[in-house]
């Protein structure tokens, strides 16, 4: 085995600071989008509940429809 390499100080330093730099932005970047994709979530399920109501009222008239048909 080979023994261990000793990592210049300045190496550790520059490494460190891109990981916090990198969790900063993270965090950041994480709160910027967080409302953008609450709001895009909201406007689905609107308009989930929209087709649904729209289906139920088709299922209704299709429903009553062939209910004349068939007589």
């Amino acid at each position: 085995m080979v023994p261990p390499v000793q990592v210049s100080p300045l190496i550790k330093t520059a490494r460190w600071s891109a990981l916090l730099i990198g969790l900063i932005y993270g965090k950041q970047r994480y709160d910027y989008l967080k409302p953008i994709a609450a709001e895009e979530k909201r406007i689905e399920e609107e308009e989930k509940k929209q087709r649904e109501e729209q289906e139920r009222i088709y299922k209704q008239l299709s429903e009553a429809n062939s209910d004349t048909i068939l007589k």
